[in-house]
């Protein structure tokens, strides 16, 4: 096995061009050995003979069935002539037969194979020289055909394993460009959120800083509290970016209990927050409860920016095998105009991150005005687990 491993690597360095004509040099000699060894005197033209059966073996690789049909009128006309003077085995013939095996079509291989056949049991002169010859020119065949197959085999193997290959790479570049895109919705809720709050409550803070200090400090501690936690949750989105190899395991989870801080932020920026927390909710799947936060924490930043309600509702329950969640406020709503904009979805980046939150939780959300047109709702239901998926339509 170590020998046969040797020769593969050091044949392989050879060109194979150089390989067959040493071939066809070793077929020449066992040919003229052969006729030198007869019992009878040939003339020089007979050793020329047996030299041609061997010289088209080094263009067997480019054409396969001229080689062989070259060497056999050459091996025919050596049997006419002095066929005591074949040697036992010719070499030339079974190479070039095991190369049309190895090499051509299919009826190519099958129609040479049945001329070789008729032609060792036409042209030998007893059943044990019939027999011989069979032997090895069937026996080349099969070698050359077995050959065939395992190449075929190894190109299978080979272009599965590129596409294999592929699949991963596309696979990888897939699940990276999702992780950049929920790092991203992450990013854009906790700094929408929390920049929002904090610029309404630097506006306040000017106006009642002479006249209600006690409320300009509250604004200001607002502002502090908000950006503590805006950098604390940064901190942990961008960690998952710093350390090697971490996954989604690792990203920010945060819990539905946690939307209580969040509905507090929010009543210091002069909203009464009315919060509903079914039980129950705290053995909801980690991440239904992350969708769930940030779908309530988007929809309230959204309500701080440009509803001018002063009241807004939450509203957070199980149903079964699914969550319902419900946003609604009291504010201006929206011109006829832009409601089909929003129902349509094609409104801002937070509208766009509630709907795609809940698609990848397997849910479905909608947005629009309130019930009689007035305020605004954000809606949605998000199973829990294999659940199907069912749409709550937005009031309006």
């Amino acid at each position: 096995m170590v020998g046969a491993a040797r020769w593969r690597n050091w044949s392989a360095g050879l060109s194979p061009y150089v390989l067959d004509s040493a071939l066809a040099a070793a077929s020449a000699a066992i040919s003229v050995w052969a006729v030198y060894n007869d019992d009878t005197a040939w003339p020089g033209w007979v050793y020329l003979v047996a030299v041609s059966t061997a010289l088209p073996l080094p263009w067997r690789r480019r054409a396969p069935l001229g080689a062989l049909a070259a060497s056999s009128v050459a091996f025919v006309t050596l049997s006419v002539v002095a066929h005591s003077a074949n040697p036992q085995v010719p070499l030339a013939g079974v190479i070039g037969l095991y190369t049309v095996a190895e090499r051509c079509s299919e009826r190519a291989r099958w129609a040479v194979l049945a001329a070789v056949v008729v032609g060792n049991v036409v042209g030998t002169h007893s059943p044990n020289g019939m027999l011989f010859s069979l032997l090895t020119s069937v026996g080349s065949f099969v070698f050359g055909s077995l050959v065939r197959a395992q190449r075929r085999l190894a190109r299978l193997e080979a272009e599965r394993a590129r596409e294999a290959g592929e699949r991963v790479a596309s696979e990888a570049g897939r699940a990276v460009a999702e992780e950049r895109a929920r790092i991203a919705r992450e990013m854009h809720d906790i700094l929408a959120h929390a920049v929002s709050l904090m610029v309404i409550q630097a506006e306040a803070g000017p106006l009642v800083v002479h006249g209600d200090p006690e409320r300009a400090i509250r604004a200001f501690d607002t502002i502090a509290d908000t950006g503590r936690d805006a950098m604390v949750q940064l901190r942990r989105v961008l960690g998952v970016l710093k350390e090697q190899g971490a996954g989604p395991e690792l990203a920010p989870q945060p819990r539905l209990a946690e939307l209580a801080a969040v509905a507090e932020r929010v009543r210091r920026a002069g909203l009464t927050v009315e919060l509903e927390l079914a039980e129950g909710l705290a053995a909801v799947p980690a991440d239904v409860q992350a969708t769930a936060y940030r779908i309530v924490q988007e929809a309230l930043t959204n309500t701080v920016k440009h509803s001018g309600a002063d009241r807004v509702a939450v509203r957070v329950r199980r149903a079964g095998e699914v969550m319902e969640l419900v946003v609604s406020d009291n504010g201006r709503g929206l011109p006829v105009a832009a409601a089909g904009t929003v129902a349509g979805w094609s409104g801002g980046r937070g509208l766009v991150g509630i709907r795609e939150r809940a698609a990848a939780c397997g849910g479905r959300a909608e947005a629009g005005p309130g019930p009689g047109g007035g305020g605004f709702l954000v809606s949605a239901r998000l199973p829990l687990g294999a659940a199907g998926v069912v749409v709550e339509e937005a009031g309006g």
